[in-house]
């Protein structure tokens, strides 16, 4: 389900950048301006950025195999962090652009041809944006959300091209246009670091947030047989979730027993959070392994009387 829907979107997302692509070769051919010539290197690094997060997520929605026993999930971090380097290239670029034109005084032709294809994309993008926001709640997928933030400095880029012409063309503020250029290539930094701090996240393993960590903490101590939790650890690749922790039963318990209270808790826990990967570690009251224990992570029944 989560690649099927990952995959559409990556999908939408090239065929609205080809297609913003062909509209802005064009009006910035005709106009000249260099907010808009701007726009139309961040939708070429678009192009390039949509096809690899196509690639990615639909690598990244593969099965578990031999070689890879969590998944594929990584691969969108990988392409979120290539999107990064696209994002931060197409800065350069148009900044650099920007201040050769404000020294070559150079004006803009055409406005009105800028202007509509500004328009158009506007409209364009914000439907895409509204579609990414439901696939990324859905999946969680980090290279789907790489791309939200692509178009996202697209919708403000176009607003920032319609507003730079205006000024120079319409109310004669001189070099207006190259300076909002160069306030574009800011905006494009600003996102890339955004950008690569989510796929580094994945990357490097980093815990879930807190909020999401408590509330998997809680469904898992409501089971009555548990006498604690500790030694947590969590992770995301891609749109997959996974958790291992050691529990606290009790140390007169068969083996048996505790294999069922743990396939009860595991059942719990993943229809509180579909999809999540579970490993849980069966331990004797009290008992704390030395090895990679985290005495933070400890969380026992506030009801139970411990010695």
């Amino acid at each position: 389900m989560h690649g099927s829907l990952t995959t559409r979107a990556a999908i939408a997302s090239v065929s609205m950048a080809l297609f913003l692509l062909a509209l802005k070769i064009f009006a910035a051919a005709e106009t000249g301006s260099v907010a808009l010539l701007g726009s139309l290197a961040d939708t070429g690094f678009d192009v390039l950025a949509s096809l690899l997060t196509l690639f990615s997520v639909r690598y990244a929605a593969r099965p578990a195999d031999d070689n890879h026993r969590f998944g594929h999930g990584k691969a969108e971090a990988l392409s979120a962090l290539i999107q990064v380097v696209l994002v931060i290239v197409s800065a350069i670029l148009i900044g650099w652009r920007a201040v050769d034109r404000l020294g070559s005084g150079e004006t803009t032709a055409h406005p009105e041809y800028g202007i509509g294809v500004s328009l158009i994309a506007i409209v364009a993008t914000l439907g895409l944006l509204a579609y990414q926001r439901h696939v990324v709640r859905k999946t969680g997928s980090v290279a789907i959300h790489a791309d939200h933030v692509h178009y996202q400095s697209d919708l403000l880029l176009n607003i920032a091209v319609i507003i730079g012409i205006a000024l120079e063309t319409f109310l004669h503020v001189r070099g207006a246009d190259p300076v909002f250029g160069i306030a574009i290539a800011f905006w494009l930094l600003w996102g890339a670091y955004r950008a690569a701090q989510l796929a580094l996240d994945q990357l490097l393993d980093r815990e879930w947030p807190e909020e999401k960590r408590q509330r998997f903490i809680d469904v898992a101590m409501r089971h009555p047989e548990l006498r604690g939790i500790h030694d947590m650890r969590t992770r995301s690749s891609g749109a997959h979730d996974f958790c291992q922790f050691h529990v606290w039963v009790d140390p007169n318990m068969t083996v048996l027993q505790a294999h069922r209270i743990m396939d009860e808790v595991e059942e719990a826990l993943m229809h509180e959070f579909p999809g999540v990967e579970v490993l849980i570690h069966p331990d004797p009251e009290g008992h704390k392994d030395e090895l990679g224990y985290i005495p933070s992570e400890t969380i026992e029944h506030q009801d139970h009387d411990h010695d």
